[in-house]
């Protein structure tokens, strides 16, 4: 049993709503470079591989900066390293609009991962300081939408900017979006207060700060089968973002504007599996369930389904209406992940040391979004480039890399049995 002190829904929902616009931003960020990619390639003169190396440089800082950050979250308040972020996305737009080397490019990508890559771990830890563990699903799941509702913009309006005033233009507007963030969060974010304790053998909450070693929860193998399925989830999202777009216009044959429609209408499709698998999951365990049904089982089923339709792509016959429809299936499913992995990491970890567990995760997690697109540019260049079968070659990676994390995690990932050996270690600690 816990005692809980500091819940305030009104405050919690308001900070979730602003965290959720955040997400909107940060993924208008990530995918812009995705859905400018053939004009982009055209006027830099790159190649397929070249793009994929462009593309993937935002993540080889992502994961340096992501664990840093997830340390400080622990000393910090997550309002200030917020405002920090907002602000910083918003002035490394600029010189995207005005760099057209591939060298200059590469430098601006890289510092802008590494300012974007702690929000996913700082935003989840700043809503767990606002929601107790039964209610944490949810808002998180809601906080990936507005991922879903920036990709879904981005799928409508940067093919429109592109069209009528250059693929540089867009970065100027996503600047400005961020600074209207920044002002925002600056009137209105606060800290949650909410305090876990567990509970003493005579009943009284027991305040005493207690730790875990890094050692101790880096060995766990729950812990490490979550930064599995992270990984997987990462490898399919950085996938997606960078190589989706071409695929529907060079492959699949679309216009740039139809494209942006199509883009938009698969990531659309992602909201109702994340939402309601998210809000299956917490039903669950409202109801009693535990947390290796309702959170664990259920994303490694999500993950398997995802996968056998990233397979069924490549079957001969397809029209390419039909292989978007599968591909904003098999893309759905497996986004439950992102709300549910910090869910059960938080579940093992004494609150004073969450923020930097799951900036670990997601540091980790993320090296799966900076290799996937280079591979993938390879996968396409060496199968010349605008087959459609040489763009479902580099996707089938994807659909690889799920099967092998649902699998390892239904072997090996029991939190019931790590919370266990985590409350011992604490108390022999204590003690």
């Amino acid at each position: 049993m816990n005692s809980l002190d500091g819940y305030r829904p009104r405050a919690a929902w308001m900070t979730t709503l602003m965290l959720m616009a955040l997400a909107l931003i940060n993924f208008l960020d990530k995918i812009v470079l995705g859905m400018v990619a053939v004009p982009l390639m055209r006027d830099l003169g790159l190649s397929p591989a070249q793009f994929g190396v462009v593309a993937g440089s935002f993540f080889w800082l992502f994961a340096v900066s992501t664990v840093l950050v997830g340390f400080l979250s622990n000393r910090i308040q997550t309002r200030w390293l917020l405002l920090g972020m907002g602000v910083m996305w918003a002035v490394l737009q600029v010189p995207q609009a005005i760099f057209s080397s591939m060298a200059a490019f590469l430098v601006c990508r890289v510092v802008l991962g590494a300012a974007e890559g702690p929000f996913y771990p700082v935003s989840v830890h700043a809503l767990y300081k606002w929601f107790p563990n039964e209610k944490r699903n949810m808002p998180v799941a809601l906080v990936n939408q507005g991922a879903v509702v920036g990709l879904l913009l981005a799928g409508l309006l940067i093919p429109v900017i592109t069209h009528h005033w250059g693929w540089r233009t867009n970065f100027v507007v996503l600047g400005a979006i961020g600074a209207v963030w920044s002002v925002l969060w600056l009137c209105v974010g606060r800290e949650g207060n909410l305090v876990q304790h567990p509970r003493t053998l005579t009943g009284a909450p027991d305040t005493t700060v207690q730790r875990v070693p890094y050692r101790k929860l880096l060995s766990n193998p729950t812990v490490l089968c979550v930064f599995f399925l992270g990984f997987a989830g990462y490898w399919m999202m950085g996938a997606n973002m960078t190589w989706l777009p071409t695929y529907l216009e060079k492959a699949l044959g679309f216009s740039g504007i139809v494209s942006g429609r199509w883009f938009a209408l698969v990531i659309a499709a992602a909201a109702p599996f994340s939402l309601g698998l998210s809000w299956l999951s917490q039903r669950m365990l409202v109801r009693g369930a535990s947390s290796r049904n309702a959170r664990v089982r259920l994303l490694c089923a999500a993950f398997i389904g995802g996968a056998c339709l990233f397979f069924v792509l490549m079957l001969p016959g397809l029209a390419p209406v039909q292989k978007v429809v599968v591909f904003a299936l098999a893309s759905g499913l497996p986004t439950a992940c992102f709300a549910l992995a910090p869910a059960l990491l938080s579940e093992l970890v004494p609150d004073t040391q969450r923020g930097a567990l799951i900036g670990i995760h997601t540091a980790l997690a993320s090296t799966g979004a900076a290799i996937a697109p280079m591979l993938i540019g390879r996968i396409v260049q060496a199968n010349g480039g605008v087959s459609a079968h040489a763009y479902e070659l580099g996707f089938a990676t994807s659909a690889i890399m799920l099967i092998v994390a649902a699998l390892v995690a239904l072997r090996w990932l029991h939190p019931e049995r790590s919370q266990r050996g985590a409350g011992e270690h604490v108390a022999t600690s204590a003690a």
